[in-house]
C-alpha cells in the first residue's frame, strides 16, 4: 500500500560540532582571556519534499547541506582562534608565529556575533526551493544564540 502524502512544508536540521577559541577584548569578566569551546551549530531549512526526482521525499539531501556548512563554517573556524580587530594584541608578531589559524574579525566574537557571521556565510548558498529558517549556535551546554527567519 502506497502512503498518501499531502504537500506540506517540513523543516530539516543538521548538527555540526567544532572547537574554537576566542577572547572578548575589553570585556569585564574572565572571557577577556583566550579560552575555547566545543560549539554545536544547528542549521534548519524548510521546504517541500521533492516528489519527482532521485531525491524524492527529501527537502534537501543532508549530504548537500553538510558540504555547504562544512566548507563555509566548520573548515574555516574549527580549531581557530578568533579575535576582535580592535584588540592591540592582534598585531603581535608572536601571535602569528605561534598560531596557525587566527581569524581577526571586525566585531566582538561573542556567540551572538559569531552566529550572525555564520548566517552570512551560508544564507545564499542553498537551493531556491528551500529557505534557511533557523540557526542555533551552542557555546556551552547551557548557553546559546538563536536566529529565526520569522523574527527578521
Amino acid at each position: 500500500m502506497k502512503l498518501s502524502l499531502t504537500k506540506q512544508k517540513i523543516r530539516v536540521t543538521k548538527l555540526f560540532t567544532f572547537d574554537m577559541a576566542h577572547a572578548l577584548y575589553g570585556y569585564d569578566g574572565p572571557c577577556k582571556n583566550i579560552h575555547g569551546h566545543t560549539y554545536h551549530l544547528e542549521v534548519t531549512l524548510i521546504g517541500y519534499p521533492y516528489d519527482d526526482s532521485t531525491k524524492e521525499g527529501m527537502v534537501i539531501d543532508f549530504g548537500d547541506l553538510k558540504k555547504i556548512v562544512k566548507r563555509e563554517i566548520v573548515e574555516k573556524f574549527d580549531h581557530a582562534l578568533v579575535l576582535n580587530e580592535s584588540a592591540p594584541y592582534v598585531t603581535s608578531e608572536l601571535l602569528n608565529q605561534e598560531f596557525e589559524n587566527v581569524i581577526i574579525v571586525p566585531y566582538q566574537p561573542t556567540c551572538e556575533n559569531l552566529l550572525l557571521q555564520f548566517l552570512e556565510n551560508i544564507k545564499n548558498l542553498f537551493p531556491k526551493e528551500v529557505q534557511l529558517c533557523k540557526v542555533v549556535l551552542r557555546e556551552t551546554p547551557t548557553s546559546f544564540a538563536e536566529w529565526q527567519m520569522e523574527d527578521n
